[in-house]
């Protein structure tokens, strides 16, 4: 393989693919990027199994072929170098990276032994506006698992149904779901994504007014955007139903000024930032939502002003899950919804009710409301 290409590409279309480089793996390719000189460009490919990204760029190809780079440091590598002229050729176990008056040697592994990505993934398909889809992403990715003992709550959930769209996700301790409508869907549809592959998409796509088509088949998706391809395996199974976590009605409903509330959690938050739970308490009575927190480094009591309606609650919570919430939101009035200090409570926007997240409280010995 003998290529020619300019810095700056090179070093976009790696910093997008080494995403789906593994770096838990025993099979070394795994952790490559596979480089494949052909016609007049180069792609780059990578996965880890679960994802793969695939973006070319145009090169000036002297020899067609293909190596594998190990994915880490032929980044960090090909990054320091935006400002110059690249040429790669590569022979046996070796590739030589030329640039300026330099030149550099790397270790390469054969590419027969890269998996084959499939791009062949376009039986059905769902349609909606980029903006849109950036922001379901942003809106309910935060609230997936991270840990591996429920593997499915590791991602989002879509159910399309005719041109509306609802996706969801939670991680056992909260829940983000979010509506909005697609442009153009093949049919009802339910997947389930991984958030680090939505995340990946979220940062792939560009910002605009365009649109973006999601391709689903065997378990797969796919996605394109200019010339790099992402796929990725879904979730299998079944997600849990958000209309049995969701109360049906509440006994106490407050609306608060967004910015207000949030500076005042913030605060309390900051005290217990080192404890296990960062628990926090709202204490609502009267028009006002007392904010409280206790630590050994301090307390924090503040009064919020509010429109309170119902009985008076005095509630725990986790302060990172109520900030996020709150962030997530987009109005001036948010409008908070409790039925007692025990069962999960509600954050949504005063007016536009698209998006709902709900948080369990925790229980504190005295706690008795």
């Amino acid at each position: 393989m003998k290529c020619v290409c300019e810095g700056i590409d090179l070093s976009d279309a790696v910093l997008k693919v080494v995403k789906a480089c593994s770096s838990k793996t025993t099979v070394p390719v795994l952790e490559c990027i596979k480089l494949t000189a052909k016609n007049d460009g180069l792609t780059l490919s990578a996965t880890d199994g679960e994802i793969s990204i695939i973006k070319t760029i145009k090169a000036e190809v002297y020899e067609e072929g293909e190596v594998c780079a190990p994915g880490k440091y032929f980044a960090d590598f090909i990054k320091k170098l935006e400002g110059v002229q690249i040429s790669l050729s590569s022979e046996g176990k070796k590739m030589d990276i030329d640039y300026a008056d330099s030149q550099t040697t790397m270790q390469v592994l054969s590419a027969d032994d890269f998996p084959r990505i499939d791009t062949e993934i376009n039986e059905n398909s769902f349609k909606l506006k980029t903006s849109d889809l950036k922001e379901f992403i942003r809106a309910t990715s935060f609230c997936c698992a991270t840990d591996d003992s429920r593997p499915i709550l590791k991602g989002c959930q879509f159910v399309i149904n005719d041109d509306n769209i609802c996706v969801t996700s939670l991680d056992g301790f909260r829940l983000a779901t979010i509506t909005g409508k697609v442009t153009a869907s093949t049919g009802n549809m339910e997947i389930i994504c991984p958030a680090r592959t939505l995340n990946e998409i979220e940062k792939m796509i560009p910002d605009g007014d365009g649109e973006t088509e999601i391709f689903v088949q065997r378990g797969m998706i796919l996605v394109a955007s200019g010339n790099t391809v992402l796929t990725s395996r879904l979730y299998g199974g079944d997600f849990i139903k958000k209309e049995n976590i969701i109360p049906k009605s509440f006994i106490t409903t407050v609306v608060v000024e967004k910015s207000i509330l949030k500076a005042s959690i913030e605060r309390a938050a900051i005290l217990v930032r080192n404890d296990k739970n960062s628990l926090i308490i709202f204490d609502v009575s009267g028009d006002k939502i007392e904010i409280s927190s206790a630590s050994e480094i301090g307390n924090v009591q503040e009064p919020v002003k509010a429109e309170t309606e119902g009985k008076d609650v005095r509630i725990a919570m986790n302060s990172k899950f109520i900030i996020d919430a709150v962030n997530a939101l987009d109005e001036e009035k948010i409008t908070l919804s409790f039925n007692n200090h025990i069962q999960p409570f509600t954050c949504m926007n005063f007016e536009n009710k698209d998006k709902l997240y709900l948080i369990l409280p925790v229980r504190t010995g005295g706690n008795n409301n």
